[in-house]
């Protein structure tokens, strides 16, 4: 039980942390359950993916190799069916109903499928484990959340820029998490002051993320100044 709690813990903070951030028109919480589920499920599909993907490890030599591990087994696959399940459940949804919904729904379908993830690195390599991942791995999928989200919430709205930003709600996640991914596989000690720093840069961007399309939210009764300010500064 104290295993469970300690790999869940940093998923129920975070979306606890999301769902606050949504001040203005909070999504339902069955929706919000439906979102950790479906991220939760999709680990079984990554699963199977990532494994035959991992046969061809062999045929990419020195750097290649945590590079394809990284950016194609593990980044792209996972992502990849992240997005599929924000866009199949949620994408026509009428709760979808404003552009900070698109980090909500991704983020809370990251969060689940992270919370799955950690709960089977806790149970293999236990306690240290665990908690290193819950203060990196799970907020990085948070923030790889919050990207996608921050693209497909404005693709929502946005008919004439829609290809263009839904190519980036899944584009730039996969770039995040393959940068990610690719500095820890290399092993180079050196690296890991860069990976810090990048890190850091994901977090900030996350925030900077949620508190545009927070501040923008249509049912925000100072929308409409918030706005002329921005215009202002333009």
């Amino acid at each position: 039980m104290n295993l469970l709690l300690l790999s869940l813990a940093p998923v129920f903070i975070i979306g606890g942390y999301i769902y606050y951030r949504d001040k203005y028109d909070k999504e339902p919480l069955q929706l919000l359950w439906k979102a950790l589920l479906a991220g939760a499920l999709i680990v079984i599909p990554v699963i199977f993916v990532e494994r035959f993907l991992s046969l061809f490890l062999p045929f990419f030599p020195g750097i290649l190799n945590p590079a394809y591990h990284g950016f194609v087994v593990a980044a792209f696959t996972e992502e990849s069916f992240k997005f599929l399940a924000l866009f199949l459940l949620f994408w026509k949804t009428n709760t979808f109903n404003e552009k900070f919904d698109g980090i909500v729904y991704a983020t809370f379908i990251s969060l689940g499928f992270a919370g799955v993830e950690n709960v089977m690195y806790v149970l293999q390599y236990g306690v240290s484990t665990g908690i290193t991942r819950a203060i990196t791995a799970v907020p990085a999928h948070a923030v790889f959340g919050v990207t996608m989200g921050f693209y497909v919430g404005q693709a929502r709205f946005y008919d004439k820029q829609k290809k263009e930003l839904l190519r980036k709600a899944i584009g730039m996640p996969i770039l995040l998490h393959g940068v990610y991914d690719f500095i820890l596989m290399t092993g180079y000690n050196w690296l890991l002051a860069f990976w810090i720093a990048f890190v850091v840069f994901l977090y900030f961007s996350a925030l900077k993320r949620i508190k545009t399309l927070s501040d923008q939210s249509i049912f925000n009764t100072d929308y409409d100044l918030l706005n002329e300010k921005f215009t202002k500064r333009q």
